[in-house]
């Protein structure tokens, strides 16, 4: 637990959910400074109903350079006074996965509902007292699995759900980067949970278990730094009902970032970057292939889905609901507990963790 987190923030009780006025901006705060930080408020800065109003980080040099450079209007050089902005309506967490559990359990103790980055924190653990502080002050919590609310995913879904690929039999999907990333890097940094799991591997995993639900069995194996965070990791899940999903992550090696969906009436193929796509092609067997292709939001460029998640967060602010049908908290958690086996079985452990 970070001094940041054991700073006094008066604690909010439980109340009925008062939602965000609909003829009036979503003012956001953004904890954090860095590259993901940035990218969030380039983004969702160009939804009409969005505004991004303060920044928080640890000091006030990073908080006011950024805020200027990104022209917010306050800058805190604390975690405690950003969310203790009357002012702030939801606030985004974008520290490294080492900080989630602390940061959003301080903007959720000050009453301040959350999107938080994935993966959502280092374990499940961790992942189920954020679950319960939400619940216990009755306030909207949400991972930043913005891939869940990319149209082309939602299509892909429904296609699925009504049978157009017949029964999943299998699923694959890989991220990797080329890297390579030198020891003092946060993702060879097991302090700060690093290793591509967490950053990368995260995506397949959520990618298959939003098709499948969570596993009945879980294999993997990786290559580990001298340090202990996994480079190379390859992730074999199993379903009793019969299907299967092969994931890969890396930061040792570029793969091609895409997906495939594979049933028994044919297969639904997503190109490179999968994690947000903007088409898919649908190969139903005895027929021609179809390519489904969506329109962004905005003009954004780069990982526009970020627009979309945040587009989501603020329909549940306004309808006053505490959880997201695109992204519930159930499937958040049955991730974590998807990648706590995985870790367990690479030999994985983060020095942050009870137990590792």
């Amino acid at each position: 637990m970070t001094a940041e987190a054991e700073q006094p923030i008066p604690a909010t009780p439980r109340a009925r959910v008062t939602p965000v006025a609909a003829d009036r901006a979503v003012r956001w705060g953004v904890l954090a400074t860095g590259g993901i930080a940035e990218r969030f408020v380039t983004e969702v800065g160009e939804l009409p109903d969005a505004e991004i109003v303060a920044v928080g980080s640890r000091g006030d040099a990073s908080a006011k350079e950024f805020a200027g450079r990104l022209g917010i209007p306050r800058a805190y050089g604390s975690w405690a006074g950003l969310v203790a902005d009357e002012d702030v309506d939801v606030v985004y967490v974008a520290t490294p996965h080492s900080a989630h559990r602390a940061a959003a359990g301080l903007a959720l103790t000050a009453g301040k509902p959350v999107l938080c980055e994935k993966a959502f924190t280092l374990d499940a653990r961790e992942a189920g007292e954020l679950v319960a502080l939400a619940g216990e002050r009755g306030l909207f919590l949400m991972e930043a699995m913005w891939m869940y609310c990319n149209p082309v995913i939602r299509h892909l879904v429904e296609l699925v759900r009504d049978g157009a690929i017949g029964e999943i039999r299998t699923v694959q999907a890989d991220f990797g980067l080329e890297g390579p990333f030198p020891p003092e890097h946060r993702l060879r940094d097991p302090a700060l949970g690093g290793g591509a799991l967490l950053d990368l591997g995260v995506y397949p995993v959520s990618f298959a278990q939003l098709l499948l639900g969570e596993p009945d069995r879980v294999q993997a194996d990786a290559l580990l730094s001298p340090e202990g965070a996994d480079l190379n990791t390859g992730i074999l899940l199993g379903w009793d009902a019969g299907a299967t999903a092969l994931l890969t992550c890396s930061v040792t090696a570029e793969t091609p970032r895409t997906a495939t969906v594979t049933g028994t009436k044919g297969r639904i193929e997503i190109p490179a970057g999968f994690f947000a796509p903007d088409r898919l092609v649908l190969r139903r067997s005895g027929a021609e292939p179809e390519e489904i292709t969506e329109e962004r939001l905005t003009g954004a460029g780069g990982l526009w889905g970020m627009q979309h998640e945040a587009a989501e967060v603020m329909r549940c602010l306004r309808a006053g609901e505490t959880e997201s049908p695109l992204v519930p908290l159930a499937g958040t958690l049955a991730v974590m507990r998807t990648l706590d086996a995985v870790r367990s079985l690479i030999g994985v452990r983060f020095p942050a963790v009870a137990g590792g």
